[in-house]
């Protein structure tokens, strides 16, 4: 079965890039028909898709978050990662990796997800 494991720093100043790790067993990312996407969830909202990178390396970030967001994917170590740039306190959230069977915006259709990991940007 395969288990998706998040990590990076869980606080980061604003203005600075937040810089996160996952790293997936059981199962190889670059297999099709997966993908994995970045999911947030900042305190009292809902789940959010940031963006998803797909078993053929294909991505996709949502607009709001395009101009400062990149995903990309290490195949040797089976990692993907999130780099989101210009951080502001609203970037504060739990920040999860997943994995579907499609590429899509809607979190609910990521079947395994990580245990997720606390972000907070603060001064």
């Amino acid at each position: 079965q395969v288990q998706l494991q998040e990590s990076g720093p869980g606080l980061v100043k604003p203005s600075q890039t937040l810089s996160l790790t996952c790293t997936v067993s059981g199962g190889s990312i670059s297999i099709n028909p997966y993908y994995w996407s970045w999911i947030r969830q900042p305190p009292g909202k809902a789940l959010e898709v940031i963006g998803y990178i797909g078993y053929a390396g294909n991505t996709y970030v949502r607009p709001s978050l395009r101009s400062r967001t990149s995903i990309s994917r290490d195949t040797s170590n089976n990692q993907f990662t999130l780099q989101l740039s210009s951080v502001t306190p609203e970037d504060t959230a739990v920040y999860y990796c997943a994995r579907g069977d499609y590429g899509t915006t809607d979190a609910h259709t990521y079947n395994y997800r990580g245990q997720g990991t606390q972000v907070t940007v603060s001064s």
